[in-house]
């Protein structure tokens, strides 16, 4: 399994896709970035993991252009390693960025089945960080999307839009392309304690959760906050922020200018999944403000999940995915409308009761739908499929000498 935009650690798809695999009797070894040096098959829980020193270059489209090139360098260089040290028949690579597929195509020349794992639409993504698009740069994804799509055996994907795309734009077969959802795990859904020292600091917790990248919104959350203290006059309130990203910086910038830093805390990345899940446990409303766009109106939050999975009412921009995931456990907001946003917390606020019955519906929805334990099939069935392939292409290889003979 390889992943590139991510550690191993920091990733909790990739954690519960290779957990579930390992019990179910596969051999499984990870490459992704993540450590100051290289790690060569470090035992994780029965899991190989082989984790290499990631490099951020300058922001930009050269910056990534710089990342993604040293990235796929080095992958391509640890996974002939792995592949002499342990061995597989299957590579599972998951995007971004679709330029690894450079790498999966030398072992689709040798055999190996491929599974490509679709976490992002790539284009879009690049659209919605950069607000002039480089025409050339967009001709480039979508080509490497192309090839992704063409070299995998089977193609997983996190929701039904990406897999109207993997179909439609992808050209693929409606037998190669399967769903499975992201969703919290079982045993994330006990409830936990509060952390009394955080709940002392406001009367009400607001909780964002996730990634900071420059498509995640916090911008727009930033000024909902500022609508929220000063058209509103709420001061009871702290918004805390447990993530971090690209964006990090610009955004405590913005806070600072808005005159709201002092309502925000920046708690950075929060690798402990149970104090990750004590702060969430903590908040009185948890939001989503991703903005509405071609990539955003595509996409499924894993943020929505975890809020959900807590049983804590959310407020968020009215996009296709988020309504489909929380449905009456949250607050819809109009696209990119932040004085809204503000008003629709204040609602939350001042109504205790409406916040218990919102927070109920969401841990139910996840209790009886999209917990992690109703995507493990579908990820087994994927692997069942493309070891029967396997199996018959073998077959088909050994026997077609002996009736040509």
């Amino acid at each position: 399994m390889i992943v590139e935009n991510c550690s191993y650690l920091r990733d909790p798809r990739v954690r519960k896709q290779a957990k579930a695999l390992k019990e179910s009797g596969y051999q499984v070894s990870i490459i992704s970035p993540g450590s100051d040096k290289l790690l060569w098959g470090e035992l994780i829980n029965g899991v190989g993991v082989y984790q290499f020193p990631g490099i951020q270059f300058s922001h930009g489209s050269f910056g990534y252009f710089l990342e993604y090139a040293y990235a796929t360098l080095v992958i391509a260089a640890i996974t002939l390693y792995v592949l002499v040290a342990r061995g597989f028949d299957v590579v599972h690579v998951a995007n971004p960025p679709d330029c690894l597929v450079l790498v999966t195509a030398v072992y689709r020349l040798i055999g190996k089945r491929i599974i490509f794992d679709q976490h992002d639409l790539s284009p879009e993504l690049y659209v919605s960080k950069f607000p002039r698009p480089k025409r050339l740069v967009l001709r480039l994804l979508f080509l490497l999307e192309r090839l992704s799509y063409k070299l995998a055996d089977h193609t997983i994907v996190t929701n039904e839009s990406y897999r109207d795309i993997a179909i439609s734009r992808g050209v693929q077969s409606e037998s190669k392309v399967t769903v499975v959802r992201n969703g919290p795990e079982m045993e994330h859904l006990e409830e936990r304690d509060t952390d009394i020292e955080l709940r002392r600091r406001s009367r009400h917790l607001i909780a964002f959760a996730g990634t900071t990248g420059y498509q995640d919104g916090l911008e727009y959350l930033c000024r909902a906050l500022r609508s929220l203290r000063f058209d509103l006059g709420r001061e009871d309130f702290l918004c805390i922020v447990l993530g971090d990203g690209d964006a990090l910086a610009d955004v405590k910038s913005l806070a600072e200018g808005l005159r709201i830093d002092d309502k925000i805390w920046f708690a950075g990345w929060v690798s402990n999944p149970d104090m990750y899940f004590r702060y969430l446990s903590s908040a009185d409303i948890c939001v989503a403000p991703e903005p509405s766009n071609s990539y955003n109106d595509r996409s499924t939050f894993v943020k929505v999940m975890d809020y959900m999975a807590v049983g804590k009412p959310i407020v968020a921009f009215d996009l296709p995915g988020t309504r489909l995931s929380a449905g009456s456990a949250a607050l819809y907001v109009c696209p990119n409308n932040e004085r809204e946003f503000g008003l629709k917390l204040a609602q939350l606020m001042d109504d205790a009761g409406l916040r218990g019955a919102m927070g109920e519906a969401g841990r139910r929805r996840i209790e009886t739908q999209f917990a992690w334990q109703y995507s493990i099939p579908d990820l087994l069935a994927v692997y069942g499929v493309v070891d029967s392939e396997a199996i018959v292409q073998t077959l088909r290889h050994r026997l077609i000498p002996k009736v040509q003979r």
